[in-house]
């Protein structure tokens, strides 16, 4: 861990900033905050990335994604005293800023609001901008958490104003941080929740689980994510959705024809989110592992279901489609995703690159075992012989007995 010296604000002694050493590699941003008697005050890890569209000199307008903020400092951040709250503070790029304020009351604390501020005249991110200049979005949002508990929001957040679109996950912050000690309890965002509460109508007679009505296999769909340098993610896949809700199972068909996709590309890190009429996100989130694989580490999910209720599942914490940087992870026949025991994704006709696309197509492919025929061979000519040992085995067996029979005792 690095601490470093930032300028002394008034009211709140000499503020130290610590950040942890790698976390800038993959974007994930993590921050300690420490107050004047070095005790941890604030506390934030997430990641984000920013989605920008502007006007170009030829009238036309484009879009960039910002993923890679490049070099960070923390500016600004402070503990907070009794005229001004904590304050997350973030520079990067060319005069890019971002800021996030704490607010406290009696028993919680609030993430009260967020500040994004870009640079137009930043011509290698916004080329051929028509309005120069500094832009800002600001966000409210009061967002409440107990006193001495860690915010967490592990599925992915969007705040939209305007031509921004700002997308946070992995988020785990803390204000206020009583004693110097950061919380180990936790206080979920509403898409953590594992389950949503719907209201229902009890009867005498319980309701039995009601068996899903089995689903033909699903159309592949072909999905992409852009960075603005080009296809930075490609996905081929047929996805069928098994939900249990109050005992009733239920099987989804995703349509890639009504099925849309967005989403983002970092370094270490690549998101895939789908959206319909029906399903509010899906977002398959893939991570670097030992900086040579990438693999499927996180699945959210948020939909209306037919009886006007709202499902949402996460899981940060998986480990799927494992294969080499550089190339894609193919399964043709059926594989299922486990997310949780209400929650699994059969995958038809499968085939992912997070990273490392080149021209916008797919790298050479690792099969996943249940494509492998290969191993078929060795299994049969090993049965065959096995049945041919046992064969010979028995007509000796046989023939020795015959022999046997032969003999009188005299």
């Amino acid at each position: 861990m690095v601490c470093f010296r930032v300028f002394p604000v008034p009211g709140s002694g000499l503020v130290l900033v610590c950040l942890v050493l790698g976390a800038l590699r993959s974007y994930a941003l993590e921050l300690t905050l420490q107050d004047s008697g070095k005790a941890t005050c604030l506390y934030a890890k997430w990641q984000m990335t920013f989605r920008v569209r502007y006007e170009t000199t030829n009238k036309t307008y484009k879009t960039q994604t910002i993923s890679d903020l490049g070099t960070v400092t923390y500016n600004g951040s402070i503990c907070g005293d009794e005229q001004s709250g904590p304050r997350i503070a973030v520079q990067f790029r060319s005069g890019f800023s971002w800021i996030a304020n704490f607010t406290k009351a009696a028993s919680t604390y609030s993430i009260d609001s967020i500040s994004f501020s870009y640079n137009t005249s930043d011509d290698t991110t916004f080329p051929d901008a028509k309005d120069k200049g500094m832009h800002t979005v600001y966000h409210p949002l009061a967002i409440k958490i107990p006193l001495n508990k860690i915010f967490r929001c592990s599925s992915l957040s969007t705040l939209e104003n305007n031509d921004v679109v700002q997308h946070y996950w992995d988020v785990h912050v803390q204000a206020f941080v009583q004693n110097g000690t950061v919380s180990k309890n936790e206080f979920l965002c509403d898409k953590d929740k594992t389950s949503t509460v719907v209201p229902t109508i009890h009867t005498t007679v319980p309701s039995p689980t009601t068996a899903p009505t089995p689903k033909e296999k699903p159309e592949a769909g072909t999905y992409s994510v852009n960075n603005g340098n080009g296809t930075c993610l490609l996905a081929t896949m047929g996805l069928q959705l098994n939900i249990t809700q109050d005992k009733v199972a239920s099987v989804i068909n995703i349509n890639p024809n009504t099925t849309h996709s967005t989403g983002s590309c970092q370094s270490h890190t690549a998101l895939l989110r789908l959206n319909s009429s029906t399903i509010k996100y899906l977002d398959f989130v893939f991570a670097v592992k030992n900086e040579n694989r990438f693999y499927l580490k996180e699945v959210n999910v948020s939909m209306n279901l037919v009886n006007g209720s709202v499902f949402s599942i996460a899981n940060n914490n998986l480990s799927y489609w494992d294969a080499p940087l550089g190339s894609s992870y193919m399964c043709n026949k059926e594989q299922t995703v486990s997310v949780s025991g209400a929650f699994q994704i059969n995958t038809f006709d499968l085939r992912v690159q997070p990273f490392n696309v080149i021209e916008g197509k797919y790298s050479t492919a690792q099969e996943c075992s249940l494509d492998d025929d290969t191993i078929l061979i060795p299994i049969i000519v090993g049965a065959g012989l096995s049945g041919l040992i046992i064969v010979i085995v028995i007509a000796y067996l046989i023939g020795r007995r015959k022999s046997y029979a032969g003999y009188q005792t005299l």
